[in-house]
Formats: structure tokens, C-alpha cells, sequence
């Protein structure tokens, strides 16, 4: 056969075969539900066990939840979501049983949550700041790593007592209140009165943290500082002292009727509130309650705040699962409403 034959059967076997490959490649695609064109070796497609799914709409929604139970802790912060949040993922999904745990030997608290978990105490924690590079250091001493979902906004409110006239602080001024370098109200245009501050002590949570490295800068408290144990002994301190401050997370400081919360700012008369304005008076409470500033904190006009986060421990464990699902059941429509609810603001 010459060349000028074998010419047109080589064009020919070529086209035939290019055309056998292509026919399997449609039956093989159709035959086998898969689509190739969709496949993505892009590791936010591994399986969604082990990430957080926030497209469901309700707790019923949320798949992988783990069956069993699982102890939990952390932040103080969170007791209002827990108290109004757990329940309901208890009620819709009750093959994950929760249980909150408190140390033994210390305060509740991020810190302490975190440290619990790093030691497999918990299987998952709850904090109000984020994790820190030491904490980081430690788990991955342990073989793991710690993965930090945020889940809700909050901020720091300063409250007073409510006979105290002064229409706002600046940031340097709290500051300066804290560390012992302004110790009478008259020092910021109140009355003749002695300042007198009260905290919880730094090892007690994660609030305490944040107010100390971004108010403070790090620095000491003042020896004029009184420390107490929980926002519930401060607040009764400081509904009977008149020259009484304390700060804490807003959802438990801003619908309070004994003490009065103070716009901060960062420049002189430049004070954003914490509460919905108009401010409810005393007098006015229980019957109407001030409301978070939701806007305010959402923008981050509001000169303090944060987010909410729970800690996973990354080991591929049952446990993992279950702070990764109970991260996804709070980042439902139906978590983040109830979020709302108990007064801290959503973040989706």
C-alpha cells in the first residue's frame, strides 16, 4: 500500500477511536450519577463533619451531629446563650447530650475552658476572646490543634451607680480610673467623690483578659482596684456605692435596673451608648428595660468589642464532631435568632 493510501485510514482510525473514548467518557457520566465536571480536589470540600456548615436553617437541619454525651465549659459570658440556647438544641436534637462542666480548682472561665480542654477534660470550650498563642503552643504539644469558630458579638459595658451624674468616659480615662492614675470623679466633671473601681480578677475570664490588653495596655491594676468574684456580687456593690465602676459583657450589664451604663468613646464628647437610646430610667425598670445598642456593635462603632467563639479540639475524634456540630447548630437561623434573644449581637 503506498503512503498516499495509508494517509486517509491513519486520519480515519484516528477519528474512530477519538470518537469510541468520547462515548464512554458521556455513558460512564450519565450511568454513574457523577458529574466530573463538578469534582474538586479543594480541601474545603473534605467532609463537612469537620467544618462548619452555617447554610442550615434550623437545628433539625444540621447534619453530623454526634450521638452521646459530651462535657463542655468556659466563659461566664456565655451563660445567658447557654441558658436560653442549650435547651432548645436539647429539645431538637437530643442525641447530643450536653453537659456543662466546672473546674475544680478554679474559676470558670475561657482560660480555664481552654486549659480543660487542652488537658481532655471537655470536649469542647466556650470563650470569650481568642485563643492564645501559648494555649496554641500547648495543644500542639498534645498532638492536636485548637480551632477557634466565632459565633456571636459582644462588648464590654461600663456601668455606674445611677446617682452618678457624668455623661460619658473616654477610653484613656477608664483607662487611667483602672491603673490608679485618676481616683476622684471630680478629675472627669462628676462630684467631689472617690472613685471607687471594681473587677474580677485576671485569671477569672476571658473579659477580664480583653479589658486588661486592650484598655489597659498590659498594665497592672491599681491598688484602689477591689476585686470580686462574679458580675452578680459587683453589681450588688454597686447599686449601694455611689462612686462605684465595674465593666463586664454587655448582655448582663445594660438590662439592669440597679446600676447605669456609660457611653464610651474614644475622643471627648464623641460617646457612642451601649443601650438603645432613649436611656430608661431606673424608675422605669422592670417595666421597660434598656436594650442592646445592636447597630452600635454590629458596626463596631462601639469602642469594645469582640466575638464569642467555641473552641474545637482538631484530633478527628468524636469530640471534634462535637464542637464543630454545636458550632453549626448556633450558626443556624434558628441559633443565631436565639443568640439575639439573650441579647448579644449575631454575627451572620
Amino acid at each position: 500500500m503506498s503512503q498516499k493510501n495509508e494517509i486517509p485510514i491513519l486520519v480515519l482510525s484516528i477519528l474512530i477511536t477519538v470518537g469510541l473514548i468520547a462515548g464512554g467518557f458521556w455513558w460512564f457520566n450519565r450511568k454513574s450519577g457523577l458529574d466530573l465536571n463538578k469534582i474538586n480536589l479543594d480541601s474545603t470540600n473534605m467532609p463537612q463533619a469537620l467544618s462548619e456548615k452555617p447554610n442550615a436553617t434550623t437545628f433539625a437541619s444540621v447534619k453530623d451531629v454526634p450521638t452521646g454525651l459530651f462535657n463542655y465549659g468556659g466563659s461566664t459570658s456565655w451563660a445567658p446563650i447557654r441558658l436560653v440556647v442549650d435547651p432548645a438544641i436539647q429539645a431538637a436534637r437530643p442525641e447530643l447530650r450536653l453537659r456543662y462542666v466546672e473546674p475544680n480548682s478554679a474559676s470558670p472561665g475561657s482560660s480555664t475552658g481552654i486549659q480543660s480542654l487542652i488537658d481532655g477534660q471537655l470536649a469542647f470550650a466556650q470563650s470569650s476572646r481568642p485563643v492564645l498563642d501559648q494555649e496554641l503552643s500547648r495543644a500542639q504539644q498534645r498532638g492536636f490543634n485548637l480551632k477557634q469558630i466565632p459565633l456571636a458579638i459582644d462588648g464590654l459595658a461600663v456601668a455606674v451607680n445611677p446617682s452618678l451624674n457624668i455623661s460619658g468616659l473616654r477610653i484613656d480615662q477608664l483607662k487611667s480610673i483602672y491603673t490608679g492614675k485618676i481616683n476622684n470623679w471630680n478629675q472627669l466633671g462628676g462630684a467631689n467623690l472617690p472613685i471607687k473601681p471594681y473587677s474580677r480578677r485576671i485569671a477569672d475570664g476571658g473579659t477580664v483578659e480583653v479589658f486588661v490588653q486592650d484598655i489597659l495596655g498590659d498594665q497592672a491594676f491599681g491598688s484602689n482596684v477591689e476585686f470580686v468574684s462574679t458580675t452578680t456580687q459587683a453589681l450588688q456593690k454597686l447599686a449601694v456605692s455611689p462612686g462605684g465602676i465595674y465593666y463586664a459583657s454587655a448582655p448582663e450589664v445594660v438590662p439592669q435596673c440597679s446600676i447605669k451604663p456609660l457611653p464610651l468613646g474614644r475622643t471627648q464628647g464623641e460617646y457612642i451608648a451601649p443601650y438603645q437610646e432613649p436611656f430608661v430610667l431606673p424608675s422605669e425598670c422592670p417595666g421597660k428595660r434598656n436594650k442592646l445598642n445592636i447597630e452600635a456593635f454590629q458596626s463596631g462603632k462601639y469602642p469594645i468589642t469582640r466575638n464569642l467563639f467555641v473552641v474545637v479540639k482538631q484530633n478527628g475524634q468524636a469530640e471534634e464532631q462535637a464542637g464543630v456540630a454545636y458550632a453549626n447548630l448556633l450558626l443556624t437561623e434558628q441559633g443565631q435568632e436565639l443568640i439575639t434573644q439573650t441579647g448579644f449581637v449575631k454575627i451572620r
